[in-house]
């Protein structure tokens, strides 16, 4: 991870244009290729960013210049910097991912057991499926023999989607497993979280958690 303590603006070009005016920011680039812009609020979302695969081209001499960020689909983020006030890389490892308890970790026992639920002929590869950037909660075959990938939250929001996304890009790398879908289930999905699914060609399912857990119907365990 490189991170980038900086005086700076920032403009998205791609679908739509947006800009942030010159501020003083942190500047995350992470190992799997991922940019993101922080202020000093907002907790951990972040103000703008780029998901990999993407490119990132550092003009900076002397602490300023531009920094230019491009994806596969050749939307960009402009980076001008005037001022870097603190850089430092470090290498974090590979991490052990979220030990889930509670509902979440629940939901995701029962949907191993009766991965059925999300279609009739499917089966269940692996759970907490092993890629480098943490283990995807669910490894499914459909019915036509297809490989998905099931991402499992209590509450599912725009994070719970850019996580899947990031899994799908590596798993989709593996001849062996690709092309991979994506399903994002949880007990409640927001409006803005099913937006961005979509545009991802992610489905959503939304999960009754009380009826999955009192019912051997496996019919009636998902709405």
């Amino acid at each position: 991870m490189r991170l980038v303590i900086a005086r700076c603006s920032v403009d998205y070009v791609g679908r739509l244009t947006a800009h942030l005016p010159m501020a003083t920011r942190l500047l995350l680039v992470k190992a799997d290729g991922s940019v993101s812009i922080h202020a000093d609020d907002r907790a951990y979302k972040p103000l703008n960013w780029m998901t990999p695969p993407c490119t990132l081209k550092d003009e900076l001499v002397d602490g300023s210049g531009t920094w230019t960020v491009t994806n596969k689909a050749g939307e960009q983020l402009i980076i001008t910097i005037e001022a870097v006030e603190h850089d430092h890389a470090h290498d974090l490892g590979v991490d052990p991912g979220l030990q889930k308890d509670g509902v979440e970790a629940e939901l995701q026992r029962l949907l191993a057991l009766h991965v059925e639920t999300f279609g009739q002929g499917w089966s269940l590869v692996r759970r907490e499926y092993p890629t480098a950037i943490g283990p995807v909660d669910l490894l499914c075959r459909d019915a036509d023999g297809g490989t998905v990938a099931v991402e499992i939250k209590r509450r599912g929001e725009i994070d719970g989607v850019e996580q899947l996304t990031r899994y799908l890009e590596l798993l989709n790398r593996d001849p062996l497993l690709a092309p991979v879908k994506g399903v994002f289930a949880a007990q409640e999905i927001k409006p803005q979280a099913r937006v961005l699914a979509q545009d991802r060609g992610i489905d959503c399912v939304t999960v009754d958690y009380a009826v999955l857990k009192g019912t051997d119907d496996p019919s009636q365990r998902l709405f």
